[in-house]
This record gives C-alpha cells, structure tokens and sequence, in this order.
C-alpha cells in the first residue's frame, strides 16, 4: 500500500516503538479502599493456587499490568468491568480451548499486542498447538477437527470482523452451541473488544523484556 501524501511504501515502515503509557501504575500501597477491592479481584480471579500464572499479571513491585491498572483509576466501573472477565472466562458453557480462539481472533483482528501475549500464553496452557497459533496470529482459519470449535472460530471471526452474525452463521452457531453460548460469544468478543480499545487508548503494551506479537502486513489476513 502506498501512502498517497508521502508516496512510502506503507507496509514497509519499520515497526513503531511503543509510545509511553498513558496511565502511570499505581502502587499496591497507595490504592484506596475501593482500588484495593479492585485490585483483589482482579487477583483472586486470574491466579490459581499452586500455578504460576502464564503471563505478567504485575510486575516485580505488585503493580497491576495490561488493562487490569486502568480498572484502579475508575473502581466503579473497573470492578463491574473485571467482574465480566470473570465471568466470561471461567462461567461459560465453552472450553477453555474454544474460549481461548474466540479471544485470540479478537486480539488478533485489533492487533492488540498485550490481548496477544497474555491469551497465546494461556491458550497454550490449554493445548493450543503451535500451527494453530499462527494461523490465528496471521487471520487465518486454523485446522480444527472439532466442530464446535470451527463453529466458535468463524462466529468470533465474523462477530470481530463485522459486529454481526450472518442468518447462516448465526442458525450454524444456535444449531451447535446453543442460544445460551451465542449470548455468551457475544459478550465475550464484546468484552476483549473494549479491553482492545482500553490497552490501545492508554497506550498499553506488552510488559518490559517481552517481545510483540509479530503481526503480518496489514491487508494480508484473509478476509
């Protein structure tokens, strides 16, 4: 693609360094009462007991990263917020591995590198293999044997894509998953959707030390 003021090549840019983050992250020790339920939450529901978590929920001194700092700044909607990711993560009718392809398509349709990092750790925890990471990773369908699993793949693709359900896709999705699923997909890409604009807006990367997803050219994802 070429950029019709500057006559570049756009895609062969390099990559941009990461902008300074917007939101400073706030210390454990100075966190009111209300920041403090926040933060409690968030790590009581993203921890589990005896396993390290898969990616860098804080940082070396206990400050929240990814879109979890943001929550402290508005306890009133972060908690609700945080509250919802609870749920959509762990009190769904999906598996863990279809509930991760459905997040890892959304990270990968907005490009969200820390959306990325976080749930490619986690799917891989789940037994996402290598080959199906890169076809998520670069916006094509993988090679899925089960069937409820393609079903969440092409519901979340087209749900991140387009913000609709085609009639065919919807009556595939009701027809395998159930209406209670489809509810549940909804919200789910709606949730990793507003998190992907939360992490871009505050300028949110992926922690110090780790490297970026390696996206592919913009315009080479299927469509």
């Amino acid at each position: 693609m070429i950029d019709p003021v500057s006559g570049e090549h756009v895609n062969d840019r390099p990559r941009p360094a990461q902008a300074p983050a917007r939101l400073p992250l706030l210390l454990p020790g100075s966190l009111s009462d209300e920041q403090r339920a926040v933060y409690e939450a968030v790590m009581g529901t993203r921890r589990t007991p005896g396993q390290a978590p898969p990616f860098g929920l804080v940082d070396d001194i206990g400050r929240l990263q990814g879109p979890f700092n943001a929550m402290l700044y508005s306890p009133s909607v972060g908690l609700p917020l945080q509250d919802l990711g609870a749920a959509v993560r762990f009190r769904t009718g999906f598996t863990k591995r279809e509930r991760e392809i459905a997040t890892l398509v959304v990270a990968a349709h907005v490009r969200s590198d820390y959306e990325w990092y976080a749930h490619e750790r986690i799917g891989r925890r789940h037994g996402l293999g290598e080959d199906e990471m890169e076809a998520l990773r670069e916006g094509r369908a993988p090679m899925l044997a089960d069937v409820r699993e393609r079903v969440v793949y092409e519901a979340a693709r087209q749900l991140a894509a387009e913000g609709d359900l085609a009639d065919a896709v919807f009556t595939e999705a009701v027809a395998t998953l159930g209406r209670t699923a489809v509810v549940e997909l909804v919200t789910l890409v709606g949730y990793y959707k507003a998190l992907a604009l939360q992490l871009r807006v505050f300028r949110v990367g992926v922690p110090d030390g780790e490297s970026s997803p390696d996206w592919p050219p913009a315009g080479d994802e299927d469509e």
